[in-house]
């Protein structure tokens, strides 16, 4: 087969389509063949030599697609060669067949297209165990989304406001700003002109943020809580360092965690992926949440897709595709 490969660490160039060894299902794993995969900070990171992938993981990078199930492992069962389907992988994805573990693996929601399912594994697991699994938002409270226009938070605006929460976003842009408000957002706060943790405070604070920014965020993600607020950060695009106001959680009696999903043992992954299927994806299959697509490119052009990441101008999620197909990429918007 052919795939995204990394022989040196570095910039976009870095990314190598190739030819490669077919991967071989193993006992308990699905053989997919990729229609579409999704794009992740977390490849910029691999593609920089900063995020190396699990031991025994794929070391291509993807952490997510859509396709057809090709080959079935030992002991496989409820899946069928020719079958639909969306995985949440340790890695992979950037090629034409991934070996996944058949708990990882999801239906194509009902309305969704193929190629758009491969924008959705990870951030739909992503924000389901940190926004409602770690930090418990419950209906009538306040989301903070940090990134209201990346992946991550175009998920994460409609499914917060599914369960009937309020949600305020950042964004660098009033574009930006209008994309989120189209998906529900409620308060829209540019982090270029204004004081989130001001904004937050006239509306009574945070009870939950969602922060991809970390270190630099640190402490003013703490004075932007609400009594009983709840931290998740996932990602460190502003620093792994950074100050904790201990003083002000303990008086706030907030708490701050901090998870990512790759390096979780498969079982905690196929727990995590049975809930998005049971809980999530009813919602996705109704309409009121829908996968937000700024493009889709050629794999071969994967150098292209971490340049148009990483200059942080597009909305939504970037996919790769190994045909190069354009393809139906619409999806029910939300009720």
């Amino acid at each position: 087969m052919r795939a995204v490969t990394i022989p040196e660490p570095g910039g976009p160039e870095a990314l190598v389509w190739a030819e490669v060894p077919d991967p071989t299902p193993g006992p308990g794993e699905v053989l997919l063949e990729v229609a579409s995969s999704g794009v992740n900070r977390a490849d910029v990171l691999q593609r920089q030599g900063f995020y190396d992938p699990p031991p025994g993981a794929s070391p291509y990078p993807g952490l997510e697609c859509a396709g057809r199930v090709a080959a079935l492992g030992p002991g496989v069962s409820g899946w069928r060669v020719g079958d639909e389907a969306c995985a949440l992988l340790s890695g992979g994805g950037y090629a034409e067949l991934v070996s996944v573990p058949a708990g990882q693996l999801l239906p194509v929601p009902e309305g969704v297209g193929l190629l758009a399912a491969g924008g959705l594994p990870e951030v739909a697991c992503t924000v389901w165990s940190n926004v409602f699994g770690v930090a418990g938002l419950r209906s009538g409270e306040t989301l903070l989304v940090h990134g209201g226009a990346s992946g991550i938070g175009t998920f994460a605006i409609q499914l917060a406001k599914a369960f009937g929460a309020r949600v305020a976003v950042t964004a660098g842009s009033a574009e930006k700003l209008e994309r989120c408000r189209e998906l529900g957002a409620d308060l829209l706060i540019n982090y270029r002109e204004d004081d989130f943790v001001e904004e937050l405070r006239r509306v009574g604070g945070a009870d939950v943020i969602l922060d991809i920014v970390g270190g630099r965020y640190l402490a003013r993600n703490v004075e932007a809580l609400a009594t009983g607020g709840r931290l998740a950060v996932i990602g460190l695009q502003g620093g792994a360092r950074g100050e904790l106001p201990l003083g002000r959680l303990l008086a706030l009696r907030g708490s701050v965690s901090a998870t990512s999903l790759r390096a979780r043992p498969p079982e905690e992954k196929a727990a995590i992926v049975a809930e998005v299927a049971a809980r999530v994806w009813p919602l996705v299959a109704e309409g009121r949440l829908r996968p937000v697509i700024d493009r889709l490119l050629p794999l071969p052009e994967a150098p292209l897709a971490h340049e148009v990441l990483e200059a942080g101008g597009h909305v939504g999620k970037i996919l790769l595709t190994p045909t190069g197909e354009e393809g139906d990429l619409t999806a029910p918007r939300p009720a």
